[in-house]
């Protein structure tokens, strides 16, 4: 697979080891596995425990003093919104749509959409962000896609492409397209690519049809907007596909807010998962969060950033936000979730979410060294009791001091590595000049 062979090659098959750190695994729960050391060999997770002897050729990474956890998953952004960050506070989904998507959105050009996703992805990482659902809706021209896709190879951050086909396109041009993307950038590597659908809600049932059918043609996930405007139109959306025989290809629900109960039972006995926003969602008065709801049910719940036009970027605050709008429900229901379980929701959920619950999300020995160390030399973090609470609540991203993607460094002591920053961040905004006015 792409991610997979990417990952080998930039760790340059060497080990690292990461001595000493208060280590927290995912798999089967969040645990703190106390003061402990993690092998990574040939990008990949070798072995965890404490006093692990350093091969001759290890480099020793000094963890002491940090929390060493996996990192962290995103499953769901407009990463290409990054050069119009705060651009719309205080709004609502309408405007939102108004603004951005009719009004901004065609203005960008491929240059454009390369320094937006470039910078995006970036901001991803160095918040501690390692995987990433890039849900791309800015294809105006094959070669928009083209500069997307390469940005987020560029960027070394691990990542499935949502492929969304403009609305207005006809089916047939979207699948020729669709198909010319999985071949030319990514090969048999169907883990890396998904087919992010704007029906059956937001662009109507045929379209639905047309997206899952072209989903499960080449072997592709689904990721939609759902759930996300009335009761009625989120009963009306999954009836559609179990009309057409299409519920139970894998699919995301993302803004699943007006959903009964019953309806994630279906969701989940189909074998969908749950995207939750917590920010925009609330924000944008979309709706309450879903969090509980949809884990009663047994469905991966997971988090997501949306965009950066209207709120925060990074998982802390998501974790926060989740957390809290969880634990204040109307009806009390929530006062059972946990910082475990809103950790779990932001590593292990969400590679699961994605499809890679076998490949990111935890530190299982085989998976692919995706690691973050989070400072507690810090006055929010120090004599912290409870590792897994701070990372919850009481970190941000100014503590994430190292960050590992398939065993490559790409943040060691505070600054991302292999990229020209002030570039990257003057390319964002000459972008932002043009495209925001």
């Amino acid at each position: 697979m792409l991610f997979e062979k990417l990952s080998s090659n930039l760790s340059s098959m060497t080990s690292v080891l990461l001595r000493g750190g208060v280590v927290i695994d995912t798999d089967p729960s969040p645990t703190v596995l106390g003061v402990s050391d993690v092998l990574v060999r040939d990008g990949v997770i070798a072995a965890v425990g404490p006093a692990l002897p350093a091969e001759t050729g290890t480099e020793v990474i000094d963890a002491s003093g940090t929390i060493v956890l996996p990192g962290f998953v995103d499953t769901h952004r407009h990463t290409w919104q990054s050069g119009i960050r705060a651009i719309l506070p205080d709004s609502t989904l309408p405007a939102y749509l108004e603004r951005v998507f009719y009004a901004i959105s065609p203005r960008y050009e491929a240059r454009d959409v390369h320094a937006g996703v470039l910078g995006g992805a970036l901001e991803c990482l160095d918040s501690g962000i390692t995987t990433l659902l890039d849900w791309s809706h800015i294809q105006h021209t094959p070669a928009h896609t083209d500069a997307n896709v390469e940005a987020l190879k560029a960027s070394g951050i691990r990542f499935v492409f949502g492929y969304a086909y403009p609305v207005t396109g006809d089916a047939g041009t979207m699948a020729i397209e669709a198909r010319r993307v999985l071949r030319e950038h990514f090969g048999d590597d169907r883990r890396s690519m998904a087919i992010a659908a704007f029906g059956p809600e937001i662009a109507g049932a045929e379209r639905g049809v047309a997206e899952w059918r072209l989903a499960r043609e080449l072997g592709l996930p689904v990721s939609a907007h759902m759930g996300g405007r009335d009761t009625e139109s989120a009963e009306r959306g999954i009836a559609v596909l179990e009309r057409a025989g299409l519920l139970t290809h894998p699919a995301t629900y993302i803004h699943a807010n007006h959903y009964a109960d019953e309806a994630f039972k279906r969701i989940a006995a189909s074998g969908g998962s749950v995207s939750v926003t917590p920010t925009s969602e609330t924000m944008l008065n979309i709706g309450y969060p879903p969090t509980g709801r949809a884990r009663a049910a047994g469905l991966p719940t997971s988090l997501s950033g949306d965009t950066v036009a209207s709120g925060p970027g990074d998982m802390f605050s998501l974790m926060r936000a989740a957390y809290m709008f969880e634990r204040v429900r109307p009806d009390g229901a929530g006062l059972g979730f946990t910082t475990r379980d809103v950790l779990c929701m932001a590593t292990i959920e969400g590679a699961e979410t994605l499809g890679l619950g076998d490949v990111t999300g935890s530190l299982r020995p085989g998976k692919q060294a995706d690691l973050v160390m989070l400072r507690t030399d810090t006055l929010g973090m120090a004599s912290a009791h409870d590792p897994i609470a701070a990372v919850v609540l009481c970190a941000d991203t100014k503590s994430v001091d190292t960050v590992l993607v398939g065993g490559r460094i790409v943040k060691r002591g505070g600054r991302l590595l292999g990229h020209d920053i002030p570039a990257v961040l003057a390319d964002i905004a000459e972008s932002a000049a043009r495209v925001g006015r």
